[in-house]
């Protein structure tokens, strides 16, 4: 019982006890690390702006083909893709 006891008080105070506090060093470093990735973040490249146009597109006509119902069996939205963008890119050059 004498044991239980002193178990049991012991755990109860480390839960208690305080944490010790960040040391200003490592917060400094982390907040200089994470200050550097948002001024070194790159927006999207020309080539990306224009596959996202290119997707928004194809998806609006997969869209429209699909509630048409004039999609051939089987097809689906990655062939459908596919052969649009490579459709789009043709088009743009």
């Amino acid at each position: 019982m004498y044991k239980v006891m002193i178990a049991t008080l012991l755990a109860a105070g480390l839960l208690a006890a305080p944490l010790p506090p960040h040391s200003s060093a490592a917060f400094a470093q982390q907040s200089s690390a994470s200050e550097k990735a948002a001024k070194t973040k790159k927006g999207p490249s020309a080539g990306q702006l224009a596959a996202r146009e290119r997707q928004t597109k194809c998806a609006a006509e997969w869209k429209e083909t699909k509630a048409a119902g004039k999609t051939e069996k089987g097809t689906t939205w990655p062939k459908f893709w596919s052969d649009c963008n490579k459709r789009l890119k043709a088009a743009a050059k």
